[in-house]
């Protein structure tokens, strides 16, 4: 493995759930959350921590299909972005989406480790203008995007939960 997928495998691990500088990356934000406080919205049309959670999921799907240039509709879920959580309000059925997040991360750093350094500036297909590397870093802004708004979204929550 060269270097530079090295380094890129390190931003996608600090950004979901290797110790980060930046503070508390998107496994972490949802360490401990109940089905409860992932189900709250802040608003009517609101997303909830659920459904951040298995649109991070879908977004590293889209980055794996991009990368391996696997065919569409194999993601778990019918639909695309944003999928309205909960179907079922059950411990399990959080457990299950979040174990979702970490197998699609997973299978998403294996595709990573195997791409050709070579390849990283070239686009991801024919009509793109996205890069491998611009696919890849993006993903782990994507991540640490939504951590800092389950961290908000947790501390909005706890004020209305209680009251």
């Amino acid at each position: 493995m060269s270097d530079e997928i090295g380094q890129l495998l390190f931003l996608i691990d600090t950004a979901y759930d290797h110790v980060s500088w930046h503070g508390t990356n998107l496994r972490g934000s949802i360490r401990g959350v109940t089905p409860t406080q992932a189900a709250w919205r802040p608003g009517p049309k609101r997303h909830n921590i659920w459904e951040i959670v298995v649109h991070a999921a879908y977004w590293k799907y889209i980055a794996w299909r991009r990368l391996t240039g696997a065919p569409a509709g194999s993601f778990f879920a019918e639909g695309s972005n944003w999928f309205t959580r909960p179907e079922q309000m059950s411990l399990a059925s959080w457990k299950a989406d979040v174990a979702m997040l970490g197998d699609v991360h997973r299978t998403l750093r294996k595709a990573i480790a195997d791409v050709d350094a070579r390849g990283l500036d070239k686009t991801v297909a024919p009509r793109s203008r996205t890069t491998r590397r611009a696919l890849i870093t993006g993903i782990a802004a994507h991540d640490i995007y939504h951590a800092g708004q389950i961290q908000l979204l947790k501390r909005m929550g706890r004020r209305k939960i209680r009251r």
